[in-house]
């Protein structure tokens, strides 16, 4: 047995609700209200009201601040107005405001039949890709960033709370570790997707250039001005703004980039006029951007409006595992890419690749895996196909790790040398460190308590 459409009538006239529920209830589900306020009501009680009929002129509140209501508190209710000749103009305006469509009265019965058929069935359609979006965005917004290791796993876990939120987020890792990917994930999973995506790379661009690439310019207002320019703020506006490297700001855009960042509003440079604009901030450093502030390099009231979300990015390195799965996917990239069909990469050069140290990290084995795919001549990529140097620096690494399992090594004394390798490299300093390898300071702390313990046994 199929359940009917629930239709709401809104009509403080008697006459027509009677008149309306008497033509509707053969088909629908009807209920009644005799102003906004018991409308209200009945929608607060039932959730599944498919299509609500109201007058657009009843006393109190109108037809159009009834659909104001409905439109925010129940967007999946269709909403079609009545209106009395003379009125149209305003029935037009609310279409804007969200009413589905509008009919003059005396109602056409059969044209209002049509009508609720085709808004039930367009709001349906409209539903589905809605659910389709979500789970597409569910399963693929994060397609280009690969990785299962615990670190990677976090990093996902932290972008997909972050994503449908408005709040700041500031990507801190390593030179190579792909935060404008993540920066990009967010954008795609966020209610913003539909709107741009706007990078900025901030170090790039001298003070003077970087504020007129931030917030545009007037013509004339200086040499070279010839025409009017609009700045990324205004392009990202209903989207994202991603600032790369906002670590190397100039001090003085630091203090007009906090005022857009508390208020949403600027001037072009030579400008007047103040710009208002909707967007969510990215920003993102390889720099210790708390050790900035603390050198007075960076303002620490813009440190803290841009860190309301902190991601911190492993360097891979520390990505247990996701070396292989990498490699499996650059592989199939630049296979197609190049018009080359290799069958696959023997274990041995695999090994090699997860022995080295990847200091440019996933950057730097997205162009290796693209050099030796471009100069590979077998069915298979083989140890000669990887790069001499890589080649030399993994082979006594890997030797030496060879040699220590043998002894009696895990896993976790491997993360350990790693660890200590990277802090005696920044001479002690915990804060560098970890940003280095990609974790909070606090999961270092707690690692090296956890050291202390097992030498102490």
């Amino acid at each position: 047995m199929s359940v009917k459409p629930v239709i709401l009538i809104v009509d403080d006239d008697k006459n027509t609700r009677d008149g309306l529920q008497r033509a509707l209830q053969r088909s629908y589900d009807v209920r009644v209200a005799e102003s906004s306020e018991a409308a209200l009501q009945i929608l607060g009680k039932e959730s599944n009201v498919d299509v609500m009929l109201s007058d657009l002129r009843m006393p109190g509140v109108d037809g159009l601040g009834l659909l104001r209501r409905v439109h925010a508190q129940h967007p999946s209710t269709v909403c079609i107005l009545l209106t009395a000749y003379g009125s149209v103009e305003i029935a037009v305006e609310a279409m804007k405001q969200g009413a589905y469509d509008f009919l003059t009265k005396p109602i056409n019965l059969d044209h209002l039949d049509m009508l609720i058929s085709r808004a039930i069935k367009s709001r349906d359609m409209e539903q589905k890709v809605v659910s389709l979006e979500s789970q597409l965005n569910e399963k693929y917004g994060m397609e280009n960033i690969t990785g299962e290791s615990i670190a990677m796993k976090q990093v996902f876990d932290i972008i997909q709370q972050t994503a449908p939120t408005q709040a700041s987020v500031l990507i801190q890792g390593p030179s190579g570790t792909g935060k404008e990917l993540v920066a990009k994930a967010i954008h795609r999973l966020s209610t913003r997707s539909k709107g741009p995506f706007v990078a900025v790379h901030c170090a790039a661009l001298s003070a003077s250039l970087l504020e007129s690439e931030l917030f545009g310019h007037e013509k004339g207002a200086f040499t070279g001005a010839e025409i009017l320019r609009k700045g990324r703020f205004e392009m990202a506006d209903g989207g994202t703004l991603f600032l790369d490297e906002v670590s190397e700001i100039d001090p003085s855009v630091q203090v007009k980039l906090l005022r857009v960042l508390e208020e949403r509003i600027f001037e072009r440079v030579g400008g007047q006029n103040s710009i208002e604009v909707d967007i969510r901030v990215i920003a993102a450093t390889n720099r210790d951007l708390r050790e900035y502030v603390a050198e007075g390099k960076f303002r620490e009231d813009l440190f803290f409006r841009l860190n309301v979300v902190d991601i911190i990015l492993p360097s891979l390195k520390l990505r247990d595992g996701d070396i292989s799965l990498l490699v499996d996917r650059f592989l199939k990239e630049f296979s197609e890419k190049n018009g080359k069909i290799f069958d696959g990469i023997t274990a041995d050069a695999v090994s090699l690749l997860q022995a080295y140290s990847w200091p440019g990290n996933v950057r730097e084995l997205r162009n290796t895996i693209e050099k030796m795919i471009v100069l590979g001549r077998g069915e298979r990529l083989t140890v000669r196909d990887v790069p001499a140097n890589i080649r030399e620096a993994s082979s006594g690494y890997a030797l030496g790790s060879r040699a220590t399992v043998l002894g009696g090594g895990s896993l976790a004394d491997t993360e350990e040398r790693k660890i200590m390798a990277v802090l005696n490299k920044n001479r002690g300093n915990k804060t560098r460190a970890a940003l280095e390898l990609g974790i909070s300071r606090r999961t270092l702390h707690r690692k090296l308590r956890e050291y202390a313990v097992r030498e102490a046994e």
